[in-house]
């Protein structure tokens, strides 16, 4: 087995506390990623972790390597970086994820687009709205929209997104037109996205005291923003939404925006990777690539229908 690749697998199982969690992100079986890790121990002639059945924790010997070991694989990754950046084009494949709206709409439109101009880079995208574990679903890159708290992983914005409140014509004839967020908490259906880890129960709209959270409800609520916006046209209940997903519904006339006097903060569109990854030329070509054409998507929906 190459060293370096068990020095890489060493580093993955240190950081993700799991060989199994490791081997997802090197791609191979946790019998491998064992059997690196094992042969390590025996060239250095030290445990590096303490192993129980149910857990793993690296021992002092271990935390000193990994300290050393990531050193070695930044020097590598950017002295690999450097090579093919002067004597070919970026290869290999790009792991991705994103959120269903974004992935929808701006991501996976512009992915054969990517392909005609990088033939030799495959793109892997998977949509979800779900709260995704970049590092331990070994992804290279993933796209964010909201409002980001702290990280560990390196974090590119890409543009700030307008979002709207809104509604069919024939939910507001009903009900009624909200003014502001007090008047949708007090009388409205809101429709809600709720998933694991997700806070979309609380809308954090602008007042004239500054940015106030709301605790909305109402009897819809899915794990699928697309789902949302799909009630939202039915005549269901208000919706909460990024304006470049509902921009050619407000032009048509089949949302409309409501309460206007607490209209949304609006939230970031952010890609995030693991802070070696973007020394590749392949992560670095295929997030300048798709941070330019989210801009100009949403830029579009800016301009009057």
């Amino acid at each position: 087995m190459s060293y370096v690749n068990n020095v890489k697998m060493f580093v993955r199982v240190y950081e993700l506390g799991s060989m199994s969690a490791a081997a997802r992100d090197q791609r191979t079986s946790p019998a491998v990623a064992s059997a690196r890790v094992a042969e390590m121990e025996k060239h250095l002639g030290v445990r590096l972790f303490n192993r129980t059945t149910r857990s793993l924790h690296p021992t002092e010997s271990g935390r000193l390597f990994y300290e050393g070991a990531l050193k070695v694989l930044d020097a590598i990754d950017a002295a690999e970086a450097a090579v093919v950046s002067a004597t070919q084009s970026p290869r290999g494949t790009v792991f991705v994820a994103a959120p269903l709206g974004i992935g929808r709409r701006l991501i996976a439109p512009a992915v054969p687009a990517f392909k005609d101009a990088y033939p030799q880079i495959d793109v892997r995208l998977r949509l979800s709205d779900r709260v995704i574990d970049v590092a331990g679903e070994g992804l290279d890159v993933a796209f964010h929209l909201g409002i980001l708290e702290d990280s560990s992983l390196k974090v590119r914005v890409i543009a700030e997104c307008p979002r709207v409140l809104c509604a069919a014509p024939d939910y507001i004839a009903r009900r009624g037109m909200p003014e502001d967020g007090a008047a949708l908490v007090a009388g409205h259906d809101c429709l809600t996205l709720r998933f694991p880890g997700a806070k979309e129960f609380q809308w954090t709209l602008q007042t004239p005291e500054g940015p106030r959270r709301f605790e909305i409800s109402g009897p819809f609520e899915s794990d699928d923003g697309d789902v949302l916006t799909g009630w939202a046209l039915d005549g269901r209940g208000v919706v909460m939404k990024p304006l470049f997903e509902v921009a050619e519904y407000l032009r048509d006339g089949r949302l409309q925006i409501v309460a206007e006097a607490s209209p949304p903060v609006p939230a970031q569109l952010s890609c995030l990777y693991p802070h070696r990854r973007f020394k590749d030329p392949k992560i670095r070509v295929f997030v300048d690539f798709m941070a330019a054409r989210c801009k100009a998507e949403i830029g579009a929906a800016l301009l009057p229908g």
